[in-house]
């Protein structure tokens, strides 16, 4: 498989490319960082219940409900220099968590943190898309999350080597450097072109259309699953079966290895298969595991499923290949910056709804609740239609 993932994404580099690579590569490792030790940071630190911890994640997604606001006021501004700007942001807010002692505090840290990783989620995947064609935009994509993983996997090894080793280091380090990591991964993009992404038509500052309903409708029950997909599979291990940081991180580590290997030819299957057969597919997947994970109570097996859950959220860049397949270049990054901001209508909404009712129908209800939502998505899914490709050339890939 590693050949064949090889195979399918050497012939896709340019200059350009290499440089968001590397800035994906260095915010991933401080992700890494980041994921193994935040759960830990929260409830063995700062004493966070597992409410506060969903109230806290449902918080920090507000800033992506403004993000067609934010998107609307920068449209003007080079792609590469927004990126770049969400990147800085975001690692200021990441490195401010060490030095947190309330959960006020870390609130408003989150909330800066937030806001840079907001701006940077449509941002970076429509540079990606800007640099190749639509026939290979999952490729791309794959690839690019293929590096991420990689830095993730690096990140996550790196932690549970030093949590190991240095049992007595504090968990706030780890945030100050993941913090500097990421803020240097966005100075790097500042020496991109100016002119990827940019488009003989204006492009407008806000853009909702008719035409792009299902991406719409998809993207918004994303959200209501992403947090618990997300930060609630690692909480329930830390809080339910007792586990500790490096076993988290080498947990993450091994999840990093698959996406790894898996997501440029999950990129692949995307370009061949069509968007519609692997978002089915992956909604199908996710929803089974969400079963499991309520019903199931020998902690391999929520090992397991947690690799699983892990290596079909990579699908979920079916959606962005799908804007860019049935888009005019001017309207990909304002739809997809609309679709982040309809995904967190959910995202904010549901972690404090699964926050309240937890003390009620414990974590079990919440995943089965999850799995019920996700299956919402599959009809969806099925009806996505993509016109057939046009063979065409990548003006910026060629931009080095």
């Amino acid at each position: 498989m590693k050949r064949f993932a090889f195979s399918i994404a050497t012939d896709i580099w340019s200059s350009s490319l290499i440089l968001v690579a590397a800035s994906i590569f260095l915010n991933s490792f401080g992700q890494g960082l980041l994921g193994a030790a935040s759960t830990n940071y929260f409830v063995d630190i700062l004493g966070l219940s597992g409410g506060q911890v969903l109230w806290l994640e449902g918080i920090r997604e507000l800033p992506g409900l403004a993000l067609m606001l934010i998107a609307a006021l920068t449209m003007r501004l080079p792609l590469s220099w927004r990126t770049a700007a969400a990147l800085l942001i975001m690692g200021l807010g990441y490195a401010l968590y060490a030095f947190v002692k309330s959960y006020t505090a870390l609130v408003a840290v989150a909330l800066v943190a937030s806001l840079g990783m907001h701006m940077w989620m449509p941002a970076h995947s429509a540079l990606g898309l800007c640099l190749t064609t639509k026939e290979r935009s999952g490729r791309v994509l794959g690839t690019l999350s293929s590096v991420g993983a990689l830095a993730t996997m690096i990140g996550m090894g790196s932690i549970a080597l030093a949590s190991r080793l240095f049992q007595s280091l504090p968990l706030s380090v780890y945030h100050w450097v993941s913090g500097a990591l990421i803020m240097v991964a966005g100075l790097i993009l500042f020496r991109l072109p100016r002119r990827i992404g940019s488009t003989k038509a204006v492009q407008p500052r806000m853009l909702l259309k008719r035409r792009y309903w299902l991406f719409y409708v998809l993207t918004f029950f994303e959200g209501s699953r992403k947090e618990v997909l997300g930060a609630f599979v690692k909480l329930v291990l830390v809080q339910n079966f007792g586990s500790k940081v490096w076993q988290i991180s080498s947990l993450l580590l091994v999840s990093s290895l698959l996406s790894f290997v898996c997501a440029p030819v999950m990129g692949y299957l995307i370009d061949r298969y069509g968007e519609r057969r692997m978002l089915s597919l992956s909604y199908v997947a996710l929803s089974l595991c969400c079963v499991g994970y309520g019903i199931i109570r020998q902690i391999w097996l929520i090992v397991i499923l947690f690799i699983t859950i892990k290596l079909f959220l990579t699908l979920g860049m079916g959606l962005s290949t799908y804007v860019n397949r049935i888009a005019p270049p001017e309207e990909l990054t304002p739809t997809l910056s609309a679709g982040i901001s309809i995904n967190h209508v959910t995202s904010v909404a549901m972690p404090l709804l699964a926050g309240a009712l937890l003390p009620i129908i414990q974590y079990r209800g919440i995943f089965l609740g999850t799995a019920a939502l996700i299956m919402l998505s599959v009809p969806f899914a099925l009806a996505l239609r993509v016109p057939s490709p046009v063979p065409q050339q990548a003006e910026a890939a060629t931009a080095d």
